[in-house]
């Protein structure tokens, strides 16, 4: 009975069929972790989220920033535009309304005991440990699952506020726990989110640093496995573990096996551009 996690797929479909016979991977034994993002850019979103919705309870998938906005474009509370062209087909799509409501029940954070293993698309605020974690996700999950979730999504764009408080209250709180989970990179010295850094956290920076080099960070010990970050790349490390290799950028799909002593990774080419 394994257990892979499987970075950032943004409708790369080809690839995924690909390395899940890479692997071997059998749904009545197996189990997948999918670090969100599976919609958009490529080429067959809707084949991809038919498919990982097909796969049932075998496959756990973390709402990526992707995926938030498609939902947001489904709900009518934010315009399409040609942006997101890769989206329409799907949202055009006869089952569009099922696909949809399937992925708004989706969790933004999931976490393994016996693996002592969290996962989310971006990253988690530094000052959040595990139990934080998934209470501030079940926030937002709450929202997205009840009647009035084209709000929450009509909100959840921005980059404020930037630092973490508990009396934080409202959609102001709802954003910046979707920015957390969903959007973050980098963070200033004292843990507010940085969103006017991009690129490579590998070259030196000034005053800000990557959310997972924070000092005291309250995950401790507890691996967190993320995507979203495609130039970061590949990280294995006792307690990390990025799999976004850059599909949709025709670099590598990766998927790494969790439930082993010593990960052990897997690859396929990316989406052929």
């Amino acid at each position: 009975m394994a257990v892979y996690a499987i970075g950032d797929l943004q409708g790369c479909y080809d690839p995924f069929r690909e390395l899940l016979d890479e692997i071997d991977f059998d749904p009545g034994s197996d189990t997948l972790w999918l670090c969100g993002d599976l919609v958009n850019r490529g080429p067959k979103s809707l084949k991809t989220l038919r498919f990982v919705r097909s796969l049932g309870n075998s496959a756990i998938t973390v709402l990526g920033n992707h995926d938030l906005h498609l939902l947001a474009l489904w709900a009518g509370a934010v315009s399409r535009g040609k942006r997101f062209d890769s989206l329409q087909k799907l949202l055009d799509a006869s089952d569009a309304d099922e696909l949809c409501d399937w992925l708004r029940n989706q969790p933004l954070a999931h976490y393994d005991a016996r693996l002592d293993t969290l996962l989310v698309h971006a990253g988690t605020h530094p000052d959040w440990g595990v139990k934080k974690t998934l209470a501030r996700a079940a926030e937002v999950e709450a929202e997205l699952r009840g009647e009035n979730f084209a709000a929450l999504l009509a909100k959840m764009y921005g980059n404020a506020p930037t630092a973490w408080s508990g009396s934080l209250s409202g959609y102001k709180r709802l954003r910046f726990i979707v920015n957390c989970l969903t959007r973050m990179r980098f963070v200033t010295r004292d843990n507010r989110l940085n969103f006017t850094r991009s690129g490579s956290p590998w070259r030196p920076l000034k005053n800000v640093r990557p959310w997972f080099d924070a000092e005291d960070r309250q995950t401790g010990d507890t691996r967190i496995v993320f995507g979203h970050w495609s130039q970061l790349g590949l990280v294995i490390l006792p307690e990390l573990i990025c799999l976004d290799t850059g599909c949709v950028w025709g670099r590598q799909l990766t998927a790494v096996r969790l439930d082993k002593k010593t990960p052990r990774v897997i690859q396929v080419a990316g989406q052929a551009t």
